[in-house]
């Protein structure tokens, strides 16, 4: 089996590693840029991401995309959301026929708010149906690189999501499989909006009372959105939703969380997204979000709130206030 990893971030450094390290499957690593492929195939370490961690010895590394992912079973692409339709489109001219190609990232594409799986399905053509899944779930990159327990769910038709699953599972990562990919890609997605909003609980200071009803009612309009645009509602009960929205609120290691806490503590925006220094998905996803929730009609005071900081201007304190003082209203509906 041999898989190719496209991104050399910390996430897809980390997936090179995990899905590597068992010697059971031929791993290659593309990076962008030359000479961090370079750096990595000599020192074994990136130089730039997860710098502590020794890169297993049998990831080969190149700068070169047709020679990554030449003979390919799985493809996984390992980049942000606003770079995949630049790497897909130099991706398609290389891309083996029967490949199945997976999308490890969380958000939503910003020109047309189409989730990943959808972007890849347009580009490549009606023929990849069958070909195109969508990992997520609570994989913070750098306890899958330090080699601890973790699980993950891969979402797409049921073939081509069980073969991905099969492939992929290891010792220290369980993967698990779904046919509801915009279940799990809406949820990938917007549990971002929601680490945002846990982080500001904890730069404002709000207690873990309050950190914890941003995340339960954060769950719930996830999954109203989520069921609006066709997805089932237990997906949000599993690993992409209830588990990642756990991990990204609480892990000191989430970006969307400590954006959250920055802002509150008085961070510009700028300076928040600066001093992280790497993507912070839930901001574009908010964007998106926000626009789907006016398309489908469905309440998202969370998302709302978030929106109305990162990008009116509204006073984190306000925002807080407006949540806590809406109408009463019965818990399910």
């Amino acid at each position: 089996m041999r898989i190719a990893i496209v991104g050399a971030g910390s996430w897809g450094t980390a997936l090179a590693h995990v899905l590597g390290s068992d010697g059971t499957r031929d791993i290659a690593l593309w990076a962008r840029d030359a000479g961090v492929a370079d750096v990595v195939t000599r020192t074994r370490h990136n130089p730039a991401y997860l710098t502590d961690l020794a890169l297993d010895e049998r990831v080969s590394v190149s700068a070169d995309l047709a020679a990554c992912v030449g003979g390919a079973q799985i493809i996984m692409l390992a980049v942000p959301t606003d770079a995949m339709r630049e790497v897909v489109s130099a991706l398609m001219p290389v891309l083996p026929q029967a490949a199945i190609v997976v999308s490890a990232a969380k958000g939503f594409d910003a020109e047309r708010d189409l989730t990943m799986t959808a972007m890849l399905h347009e580009m490549l053509g009606p023929d990849s149906r069958n070909r195109v899944a969508a990992l997520s779930g609570p994989n913070i990159a750098v306890e899958i690189a330090r080699g601890l327990p973790a699980a993950t769910v891969v979402a797409g038709q049921e073939v081509c999501a069980n073969a991905v699953r099969d492939a992929c599972t290891g010792p220290t990562l369980r993967v698990y499989s779904t046919t509801d990919c915009i279940g799990v890609e809406y949820a990938g997605a917007l549990k971002n909006i929601v680490g945002i909003a846990a982080g500001a609980c904890d730069g404002m200071g709000a207690g873990d009372n309050g950190k914890a009803a941003i995340m339960t009612r954060g769950l719930a309009e996830m999954a109203r959105l989520g069921l609006a645009a066709g997805a089932r509602v237990l997906t949000f009960a599993g690993l992409a939703g209830l588990g990642d929205c756990i991990v990204t609120c609480m892990s000191p290691y989430s970006r969307n969380r400590r954006f959250g806490e920055l802002i509150a503590r008085g961070a510009s925006f700028e300076a928040a997204i600066a001093e992280i220094a790497m993507a912070v998905e839930g901001v574009n996803a908010t964007r998106v979000a926000a626009r789907l929730a006016l398309r489908y009609g469905v309440d998202m005071p969370i998302t709302r709130e978030v929106h109305a900081v990162l990008f009116e201007g509204k006073p984190i304190n306000e925002a807080m206030t407006d949540l806590m003082s809406r109408d009463p209203a019965d818990e399910l509906r």
